[in-house]
């Protein structure tokens, strides 16, 4: 294919991907794969200017507005901007401006995250918004006016003393949890869902009924104005305050920035962050920070149709969403016998990061969806660290794609699968599946359960395959001569291991309860049951109602203890474990005057100076109780490295924040 033919190709994908992703909202491609077609053609345009059209996407800026909305002329464009992907691609966009300039220093940047959202117009008035409108294809807008009111972000009326006019640009967003309700609400309704913010942002503001958009939880920040010589501020960061003095939000995370390598290191700090955030954002905006060089280097493109400015460009973080194959799907068996379908994905690269898998969670969520074996799907990492499926691309099915169904009968032991009435996940009740005794083998050994050195998922996996370790008693039946002939074992993989299976023998109650795995008993609730009981032989002779007399234990978790105590197989297994020497310790008796007494605490994010495990054995050793969860009855949460959501959550319920030093405060004289 010659390159007028490709040139041509590439001009009518992204006009296709370009309506679809602005005007429909229904995008099947990824922003990354999207870039790349992008690029592709710029760079046959550098090479071949004589086959540049006026109808290339190089030209335009976005879509056209939908008929169904008036159309509103922007006084001045609102302009696309140019993409860095790249350091060289940053520090070759600061020598084209010094060549412009005929300078080689002095220029300084205000660095803005750029939130994943739909831009906007607003126009004010002697301080009265009388206006507003989509960028649509950055000349002519959709005029959105009654949408923008309805946004409690964006002021009706500004502060101060305003300007006779003011164009205000901005992006309307959604922040996660947003999304997370208004999908919930979604599915309830049995509407369909949106795959990311930016699209239920560009939706809900597309709502002909204002009404509608008001019942969407929007957000708006101000990045700038369309001509900064009509106000009395110099510098983008000037300009920033003076909007927040008129009563326009602006991002608190923009940051003035003397150098590029400046730049570079605050990139580097929000790739780290953005995923902390509440609100998503998929890369940076750097500006040149002063207004009369902004003027003196002007737009790419001439006076005439400028298509970008050359003052500004927008650097990506790596793309964390792409689209590839779902080709089949396996069904995996925990520890609880439920059944996991698991997507096995043509491999695709997403964020830096080759993913072939992703869970699909349950029949519900496989339903919900509408997912099929052969589907094209988009696939991005949540949290930049879990595959997830997000949606699949209707529009490119063929026909072949066949429905997914949880099979009837357990992949593993042949045992009829059962889903209760009242749960979303279908499990083997088989206790005696395989694949349930080597997930509960590998529970109990891990840091969750007993935390025996030496014996990861893998290990276990070796001993359960050469039958050495078949149940939770063979553990602590294991001989040194045996683990030392092991293939990539040897004398001190065994003595480490025997070490750890001899101190295993007298963990706490608590710690034991924990790891044996009983379904709604993780380690909060196991701490309370210990608290209450002391020893295992009274707890087991409990019933439900004497177990739901304890604050903290709900009906769930109190029959599936009565339940599991009650299994022939567990007693004789807890009786083989007796035998072995293994013997739970009754908890010290803990002071109730002691420094954190009627104190709850919540431990989130990255501790400097304590693991996990240290700052909760503390707080039990002080007469505190330890929660995973931000609830009412939490009295505090310490606030490590990347507390996150809930630290937020813990603010909102006016608990106590602490720092990692004030926490070892309490408790040091």
């Amino acid at each position: 294919m010659d390159a007028a033919q490709r040139m041509e190709e590439l001009r009518a994908q992204l006009e296709e991907h370009n309506h679809r992703y602005y005007v429909l909202d229904a995008p099947v491609i990824s922003d990354g794969e999207y870039d790349l077609l992008f690029q592709e053609l710029l760079a046959l345009e550098r090479a071949h200017p004589e086959l540049v059209t006026l109808d290339s996407p190089s030209r335009r800026v976005g879509g056209a507005p939908l008929d169904q909305f008036g159309r509103l002329e922007h006084r001045l464009p609102m302009l696309s901007l140019d993409n860095a992907f790249s350091p060289q691609d940053l520090y070759a966009f600061e020598e084209r401006l010094y060549r412009f300039l005929k300078s080689s220093s002095g220029l300084t940047y205000l660095v803005e995250v750029k939130l994943d959202g739909l831009a906007v117009e607003l126009v004010y008035e002697d301080g009265i918004l009388v206006r507003g409108s989509t960028r649509g294809d950055g000349w002519i807008g959709e005029e959105i006016t009654p949408q923008l009111r309805t946004i409690s972000s964006i002021p009706l009326r500004l502060r101060g003393v305003a300007p006779p006019l003011l164009e205000v640009r901005g992006e309307v967003f959604m922040e996660r949890q947003g999304l997370v309700r208004l999908n919930e609400e979604r599915q309830r309704l049995g509407e369909s869902l949106f795959a990311n913010p930016r699209n239920a942002a560009a939706g809900a503001l597309r709502q002909l009924d204002p009404a509608v958009t008001a019942g969407r939880p929007l957000c708006f920040y101000a990045y700038g104005v369309s001509a900064p010589e009509e106000t009395p501020c110099a510098r983008q960061l000037e300009l920033f305050d003076y909007l927040g003095e008129l009563g326009l939000p602006v991002n608190k995370l923009n940051r003035f920035c003397g150098s590029l390598a400046e730049v570079t290191a605050y990139f580097d700090k929000l790739a780290t962050r953005r995923h902390d955030l509440d609100y998503e954002i998929d890369g940076v905006v750097i500006k040149v920070d002063s207004f009369l060089l902004q003027s003196r280097l002007g737009n790419i493109g001439g006076v005439m149709r400028p298509r970008a400015p050359r003052w500004a460009i927008a650097w990506k973080f790596p793309a964390i969403q792409a689209t590839t194959r779902l080709l089949d799907v396996e069904f995996q068996v925990g520890r609880t016998g439920a059944v996991t379908p698991v997507a096995n994905l043509e491999p695709v690269d997403v964020g830096g990061v080759v993913v072939s898998r992703a869970t699909l969670h349950n029949q519900d969520e496989i339903t919900r969806k509408d997912l099929r074996r052969g589907d094209y799907v988009f696939v991005q990492r949540a949290g930049d660290v879990i595959p997830e499926v997000v949606k699949p691309i209707v529009e490119r099915r063929d026909g072949s794609e066949e429905p997914i169904f949880i099979p009837v009968v357990c992949p593993v032991c042949g045992h009829d699968l059962v889903r209760p009435e009242s749960e979303a996940v279908t499990r083997c009740v088989n206790p005696h599946c395989p694949a349930v005794r080597l997930r509960s083998l590998v529970h109990f050994t891990s840091k969750a359960g007993l935390d025996l050195d030496g014996l990861g998922q893998k290990s276990m996996e070796q001993l359960y395959e050469q039958g050495l370790v078949r149940d939770l008693p063979d553990l602590f039946m294991l001989r040194h001569e045996d683990l030392a002939a092991l293939e990539g074992w040897g004398e001190r993989s065994a003595d480490k291991v025997m070490s750890a299976v001899a101190r295993a023998k007298s963990p706490s109650l608590a710690r034991f309860l924990a790891a044996l795995g009983i379904r709604f008993i993780g380690e909060v609730t196991a701490g309370l049951l210990e608290l209450n009981f002391v020893t295992l032989s009274n707890l087991m002779g409990r019933d439900r109602h004497e177990l739901e007399e304890i604050e903290g234990i709900g009906a769930q978790a109190a029959s599936s203890l009565v339940d599991y105590f009650a299994d022939p197989s567990v007693v004789q297994m807890l009786e083989a474990l007796h035998e072995a020497g293994v013997e739970p310790v009754a908890p010290q008796k803990i002071a109730t005057d002691g420094a954190l007494s009627h104190m709850v605490i919540l431990f989130s994010g990255t501790l400097s100076h304590l693991s996990r495990a240290e700052a909760k054995n503390l707080v039990k050793e002080h007469g505190g109780q330890v929660t995973t969860t931000v609830t009412q009855k939490m009295t505090h949460l310490v606030a490590g490295e990347k507390a996150g959501s809930k630290l937020k959550k813990a603010r909102e319920l006016n608990k106590v924040i602490l720092t990692e030093d004030e926490f070892l405060g309490l408790i040091t004289p």
